[in-house]
């Protein structure tokens, strides 16, 4: 599929019934540059074998345009899945966060992966060029990339296309999506889910989506509840998919420890209060 002049996609579609409920939406591939001249893949999606075989076939369908680098936004396992299959098949080298590097050589090898620099402007094929913004939050290695003359925003998993994101540090998450914000995009290529064309208005969505549940936690926490489960069933729906209730407990764990950073809850053992409540 073609997104714009120089992005492209291949769309690939997970079971909602099992892991894929956690990325509504299926999970995108992208190709970005000319393809008669040079392009970048972002990610590479999960280990599968089918998986890799769909990405390297639509990079045929493409013309095999030569490529110059897979670029990976965060580490986690459907982001470089099959990366040493389709490094070795499509030639190029791996770029990713300083914090990545490591564990990406240790598994491709010396040579194949190099680290990107923040603000890091990197070309691709037909003139175009993506500018390395990290973006620490989902995951402290993660990195997102912005095509600043189309202004398109390849987002990783900072933000989804059909859902909101889970956390690992709320602080810095919300640091990055006012970074993302600062960036004004027009569109954005998310890890998973649709390609969302109100960019601007949906990260804001997410900034006060985050901003509500927090008002959520510290109400929960003011009437008493303590524990991160109970707070999970005083702001999420009862009839939540059981299979995403850990996904949930994950995500107040953020809210709780960011107030707790903030002075705003004090946590004694596996409990939270508010300060001085």
């Amino acid at each position: 599929m073609q997104i714009t002049d120089h992005i492209y996609s291949t769309h690939i579609q997970e079971d909602q019934n099992t892991f894929g409920a956690m990325h509504p939406g299926g999970t995108q591939i992208y190709f970005v540059g000319d393809p008669n001249d040079h392009m970048v893949m972002v990610d590479s999606g999960e280990p599968y074998r089918s998986w890799t075989q769909q990405i390297l076939r639509y990079h045929a369908e493409l013309g095999r345009p030569r490529m110059s680098a897979i670029l990976i936004t965060h580490g986690h396992g459907d982001h470089i899945g099959g990366l040493d299959r389709l490094q070795e098949a499509l030639d190029c080298p791996v770029r990713c966060h300083p914090k990545l590097e490591p564990f990406l050589t240790h598994r491709l090898g010396t040579g194949c992966v190099a680290p990107v620099r923040s603000r890091e402007v990197i070309q691709t094929g037909g003139g175009v060029s993506l500018r390395v913004l990290f973006t620490p939050g989902h995951e402290d290695d993660h990195v997102a990339y912005y095509m600043r003359a189309q202004r398109v925003l390849f987002s990783g998993d900072t933000i989804l296309g059909n859902s909101s994101s889970s956390v690992r540090n709320l602080k810095q998450y919300m640091a990055s999506l006012e970074l993302m914000a600062r960036q004004r995009p027009d569109l954005i290529c998310p890890g998973h889910g649709q390609v969302i064309h109100n960019a601007t208005a949906r990260i804001q969505w997410y900034i006060e989506h985050r901003q509500q549940r927090e008002e959520q936690v510290l109400d929960a926490l003011a009437d008493g509840e303590r524990s991160a489960e109970e707070v999970v069933k005083a702001v999420y729906p009862a009839n939540l998919r059981k299979n995403l209730r850990s996904a949930a407990t994950r995500n107040v764990r953020t809210h709780l420890e960011k107030l707790k950073q903030e002075g705003r809850a004090v946590e004694q053992g596996a409990t939270y209060s508010l300060n001085g409540g």
